[in-house]
């Protein structure tokens, strides 16, 4: 498999497969494909794993795309301006924000994943359940505006907005701490808890959550009224 990530802030990932190759994505993403390109809609890993995904927020049917008749090619986007990142996974697990994923090659596995504290998934902006990748292979997640990739050593710790973790890998452990004083959690602007990230391991951070993006919006958006005309 060979791709091709276009676009600046509404980008674009273009996979080009091979014969027998496939690739998956979440139902609804794909934005154009070659002629040759065969759909087929199904529960990627049987009902139970049909259901958890639908759990993260994510459809109940994959939809996989494999070429016929020689190579083709099969373009995905998210759903809000943002970038790819590409993952490539060897065996290892990586964690991410439940609707991250965009779509992947044959071999990636997808889960849920629980968070491991109570007050992470009540307050870290992500709620309890978040999505396990696994597997050999390149998977891509869409982020809501920039990315920002660290990699944190033993016990190094960052600190970042709710809603702003796009993923970790599975070594990095994920709790949530008061942003601060009294003062800081009331008249800071910043909310009252942050996502406490503690290494080792590689981190993937978002500059904007989807939720920031629509209350920006919010007072733009034209006002409903009921059919009493108040």
């Amino acid at each position: 498999m060979h791709y091709e990530i276009t676009g600046d802030n509404l980008q674009m990932v273009t996979l080009r497969l091979s014969q027998g190759e496939s690739a998956c994505a979440e139902a609804g993403a794909m934005v154009n494909m070659s002629g040759n390109m065969q759909m087929t809609t199904n529960m990627k890993g049987g009902l139970f794993k049909g259901l958890k995904r639908m759990v993260t927020g994510e459809s109940l049917f994959m939809t996989e795309f494999t070429p016929q008749g020689g190579e083709g090619f099969v373009s995905f986007a998210g759903n809000v301006p943002g970038k790819i990142f590409t993952l490539d996974l060897a065996g290892n697990e990586f964690i991410a924000q439940k609707d991250a994923f965009l779509c992947s090659k044959q071999g990636i596995d997808l889960d849920i994943a629980f968070t491991k504290k109570l007050r992470s998934g009540a307050f870290g902006g992500e709620g309890f359940i978040l999505q396990r990748l696994s597997g050999r292979g390149t998977a891509f997640l869409h982020c809501c505006g920039d990315i920002m990739e660290m990699t944190l050593k033993p016990e190094e710790v960052v600190r970042v907005e709710t809603g702003l973790v796009v993923g970790f890998e599975s070594t990095v452990d994920y709790s949530i701490a008061l942003a601060g004083g009294v003062k800081t959690v009331f008249f800071g602007g910043e909310g009252l808890f942050l996502t406490t990230l503690t290494g080792p391991g590689r981190v993937i951070l978002q500059s904007m959550d989807i939720a920031k993006l629509a209350t920006a919006l919010m007072p733009y958006l034209p006002i409903q009224h009921n059919s009493s005309g108040r």
